[in-house]
């Protein structure tokens, strides 16, 4: 992508996002190693989306916001918004830009609110071998009661999230995670688990986890909109 184009792009995604009535803004981590970790911010019109990066990211503390700064990324999410496809270069009105230069992240035409999670993983990758020699890894990883670690390698959807879930061994992370001279540190707060064909008996312990069972403080009266039970 030419910069011409990434600048029509991000100018369109701030503008549309001026034109919103609210916007939400979340700044988070991405590295549980404070030695690595980069300051992310998040600028979205959805509040699901948002929240997904809260989720996704790791959360400051209070005492953490105080020195927080200026971050060292920032994604402009106006995915309800579509990128021009007449635009040089431009071949669809879908677009998901980074720019290395600026820092920045722009989504257009698209509300998947995975690609603001594959963006920051996309970011790491390029950053963390060439400014600290620190291998990034897309994989799941555990812990064993010796300090023994599993990586766990995968497309998405082959298991890695299923595999890194064992009762009998500490969970790190379940799918994003950097190999440094001090050891296995997860890049994300959160995890994200697929429930499409979701059951039982293949993945026991994600099943538990968001069965109605466990979810039941989030359903709401429709009439009054309060949630009827907290229970988690």
């Amino acid at each position: 992508m030419e910069e011409r184009v990434w600048q029509i792009n991000r100018e369109r995604a701030i503008d549309y996002l001026n034109t919103r009535s609210r916007i939400y803004v979340f700044d988070g981590y991405a590295g549980w190693d404070p030695r690595y970790r980069i300051k992310v911010r998040v600028v979205c019109a959805r509040a699901y989306h948002c929240l997904f990066m809260r989720n996704m990211l790791i959360r400051p503390t209070e005492e953490q916001m105080k020195t927080y700064g200026s971050p060292d990324f920032t994604i402009y999410n106006a995915g309800a918004f579509p990128a021009n496809r007449y635009t040089a270069g431009m071949t669809s009105s879908t677009s998901v830009a980074i720019n290395f230069k600026t820092q920045e992240m722009v989504i257009l035409g698209t509300e998947y609110a995975g690609e603001m999670k594959k963006g920051i993983f996309t970011v790491m990758f390029y950053l963390m071998p060439i400014k600290h020699n620190v291998l990034t890894l897309h994989s799941s990883a555990n812990e064993g009661k010796n300090g023994d670690v599993t990586l766990f390698f995968g497309l998405s959807g082959t298991g890695k999230t299923t595999l890194s879930a064992d009762p009998n061994r500490a969970l790190i992370g379940d799918d994003e995670h950097c190999w440094s001279d001090h050891g296995v540190f997860n890049i994300e707060g959160g995890c994200y688990a697929k429930v499409i064909y979701l059951n039982l008996y293949s993945d026991p312990s994600v099943h538990w986890l968001v069965s109605r069972e466990r979810t039941r403080d989030l359903q709401c009266d429709p009439l009054r909109f309060r949630p009827r039970k907290r229970r988690l």
